[in-house]
C-alpha cells in the first residue's frame, strides 16, 4: 500500500520560514516526480512546485510564479522524502499543502498510479 505522509505544517509569521516534508512508502520513490500543491479555503487546488527528471536523468524543477524565489523544492531519494522549503512566506500562502507522487516515464505508460498525501495545514499570520 502506497502512503505519502506529510509533516511540517503549522503557524508561521509573515516573512518567516517553514519546511514541509513528504515521506513515501510502499513504492519505488525514485521512479516518481514529486510535487507540492495547495488549496486555500474556497479555492481550487493549485500547483506549487515539482521536481522530476528528464529523459537523460537530469533533474527538472518547476515552480508556480507565485512562489518563485521564495520556495525551494528538493528530494532525498535515499530517504524517500520530498521537501518544500518555504521562505519569506506571505498571508496568501495560507492553505492546506498536499504532496503528489507522479510516476515518471516510462512507468506512467506502464500504468503506474499517482498518489496524494493527506495534506498539512500552513497558516501565515499577518
Amino acid at each position: 500500500q502506497v502512503q505519502l505522509a506529510e509533516s511540517g505544517g503549522g503557524l508561521v509569521d509573515t516573512g518567516g520560514s517553514l519546511r514541509l516534508s513528504c515521506t513515501v512508502s510502499g513504492t519505488y520513490f525514485r521512479y516518481y516526480a514529486m510535487g507540492w500543491y495547495r488549496q486555500a479555503p474556497g479555492k481550487q487546488r493549485e500547483f506549487v512546485a515539482r521536481i522530476g527528471s528528464g529523459e537523460s536523468g537530469e533533474t527538472i524543477i518547476d515552480y508556480d510564479d507565485s512562489v518563485k524565489g521564495r520556495f525551494t523544492i528538493s528530494r532525498d531519494d535515499a530517504k524517500a522524502t520530498a521537501f518544500l522549503q518555504m521562505d519569506s512566506v506571505k498571508s496568501e500562502d495560507t492553505a492546506v499543502y498536499y504532496c503528489h507522487a507522479d510516476p515518471l516515464s516510462p512507468y506512467r505508460e506502464y500504468g503506474w498510479s499517482d498518489y496524494w498525501g493527506q495534506g498539512t495545514q500552513v497558516t501565515v499570520s499577518s
